[in-house]
């Protein structure tokens, strides 16, 4: 098993990829450039750097090796604690470790560990279809002093009777500026009709969805007495899970404890092994998760875990 693929495939969705005991793979982005000496164009992307620092297991690269393998996330995680051990067997020897599509691995004299990336791939989804081009030289002060140096050779004279005969030039000229005066107004007043009126369908369909929203409330709560409820609903695909339970009354009992201990603890279903899993809770936001994990280690529970998953 290479860890390569799966590392590749999560630098296109997130900006650190950790692999534990071995340190973090983290992305920067970089605004698009221009080589003014050679007139070439650098469209945007993600610099790829290596962090040795960074080592805890955040749970990303297992969760997703488990879902793309079908296989649990203790086994995941055994896989690449393998894996690392045989990369930093090999460095130790010397050798450059080389991570398809990502860069090349290897120790300095101090025993560290230096990253060189791969210039061939652009994990920047938004810069896809963009790639670097050279742009011709464009010689404009050029063809201007060719011009001035002609016309210093070969004056251009003009007599009296010839400006007259052309001064239907001058009237034209006139025409043709009222005609794009008038399009150009033409245009700002049609362009404004079209916003016009997508504002307006707009607000026809918000009307229409409002008022079908009316009729459906009336239809249900008509027959039904009415009931106040508070609800606190959770959303985010990371869920920092407290533990997994065959019997679903000691999940239940454990969303309680973690209730009572100042978590916004729930149940989040059943795993595709019959466990009821219980989480302290779920994140929008991936660092704020990250955060939350490493504080309820330290403090709580040790061996909670990082779950990223979409629930339906």
């Amino acid at each position: 098993m290479r860890l390569d693929s799966f590392i590749s495939d999560l630098l296109y969705r997130y900006d650190c990829v950790t692999i534990p005991e071995l340190g973090a793979f983290v992305t920067n982005k970089v605004s698009a450039k221009i080589h003014s000496s050679t007139n070439s164009f650098y469209p945007p992307k993600k610099v790829l750097t290596f962090n040795e620092q960074i080592k805890n297991n955040d749970g990303l690269l297992a969760n997703y090796l488990a879902e793309v393998e079908k296989i649990p996330y203790e086994v995941a995680a055994h896989k690449i604690e393998r894996q690392v051990k045989e990369i930093k067997s090999f460095l130790t020897q010397g050798e450059v470790i080389v991570l398809q599509h990502i860069g090349e691995l290897k120790l300095n004299s101090e025993g560290r560990i230096l990253f060189e990336p791969s210039q061939h791939v652009n994990y920047l989804t938004d810069a896809f279809g963009l790639a670097q081009f050279t742009s011709a030289d464009i010689k404009r002060e050029v063809y201007k002093a060719e011009v001035e140096a002609i016309e210093k050779v070969i004056p251009i004279a003009v007599s009296t009777e010839k400006r007259r005969s052309r001064s239907y030039l001058k009237y034209a000229a006139i025409a043709v500026l009222g005609l794009a005066v008038a399009g150009a107004v033409y245009t700002h007043q049609y362009v404004n009709n079209i916003e016009e009126h997508n504002v307006a369908a707009q607000e026809q369909a918000h009307e229409q969805v409002d008022k079908k929203v009316q009729e459906a409330t009336f239809v249900i709560s008509n027959p039904l007495p009415v009931a106040t409820l508070t609800l606190n609903k959770q959303s985010g695909n990371y869920h920092i899970v407290a533990g997994a339970f065959r019997v679903e009354e000691n999940s239940d009992k454990k969303v309680q404890q973690l209730i009572e201990a100042g978590f916004k603890a729930r149940k989040i279903g059943v795993n595709k092994y019959g466990l009821h899993e219980v989480v302290y809770g779920s994140y929008s936001d991936r660092i704020e998760a990250l955060n939350t994990l490493r504080s309820i280690r330290a403090t709580h529970n040790k061996e909670a875990w990082l779950l990223v998953k979409q629930l339906d």
